[in-house]
């Protein structure tokens, strides 16, 4: 009986001092782990209970069922697959998080990443026509961070017609659709007009998902190259 009460207790332990050390590394509070032996060796952790964080308090996100958990991870591991261990640790990404109904300051949002806390919390519950590419989105958003100096939203705002002007913000505006547009005109989606930053995300994460480009306008063509060489000049064998 002692050597299972022994058991018992070190197995408690261990799993606290697996929830502190977590804690300690990305400071987000009610997380276990899920898989960390992965060949480009990201380190996946879900919500076991609801958890809230930011200066404001104003980012929170629930926990999710077992077999949700289990799907939305076989999707989410073949997408971040395609990023090898060289390439996640050039852009500063080594956990992700995964919960559900994702929002910041009250407003649903597919994906918050963290650069300096190497970390990608994903919303397994966002709307899953458009969930693979979201993922792809955010992770460009965390390649942006890190890479502010090559992805120039002027050079990048150059490229569009001249009357053309982005929101100051993405909850500035009200162009928030991500269905693919079948004429481009310079962007992929709605979403996309709203500001440069998630326009890049946009362009980025169609060409990841392999978006059929056989129709694309002189301006998208622009984004694209500009896309592309950047990312080579982070890692020059990135495939896409």
């Amino acid at each position: 009986m002692n050597i299972i009460r022994s058991f018992l207790l070190l197995f408690l332990l261990t799993i606290q001092v697996q929830a502190n050390t977590i804690y300690n590394l990305i400071k987000i509070p009610n997380l276990e782990i899920y898989e960390t032996k992965t060949q480009n060796k990201l380190r996946y952790l879900y919500a076991k209970q609801p958890f809230t964080i930011g200066v404001n308090n104003n980012i929170n996100c629930y926990n999710s069922n077992k077999k949700d958990l289990d799907d939305k991870y076989k999707t989410v591991k073949k997408n971040l697959d395609r990023y090898n261990h060289k390439f996640l640790k050039k852009i500063n990404l080594k956990y992700i998080v995964l919960c559900e109904d994702l929002s910041i300051s009250k407003i649903n949002t597919a994906g918050i990443p963290d650069h300096i806390m190497k970390t990608l919390i994903l919303d397994i519950n966002f709307n899953q026509n458009y969930f693979e590419r979201v993922i792809h989105h955010e992770v460009f958003h965390a390649i942006n961070d890190s890479y502010k100096n090559l992805f120039d939203e002027k050079v990048w705002s150059g490229f569009n017609d001249k009357e053309f002007k982005y929101a100051k913000c993405s909850t500035c505006t009200d162009k928030l659709g991500l269905n693919t547009y079948t004429n481009t005109m310079g962007f992929f989606t709605e979403y996309s007009r709203s500001t440069a930053s998630e326009d890049m995300a946009e362009v980025f994460s169609h060409l990841m998902v392999g978006s059929n480009l056989e129709n694309i306008d002189p301006i998208l063509e622009k984004k694209i190259q500009f896309i592309i060489i950047n990312l080579q000049k982070i890692d020059k064998n990135f495939i896409l």
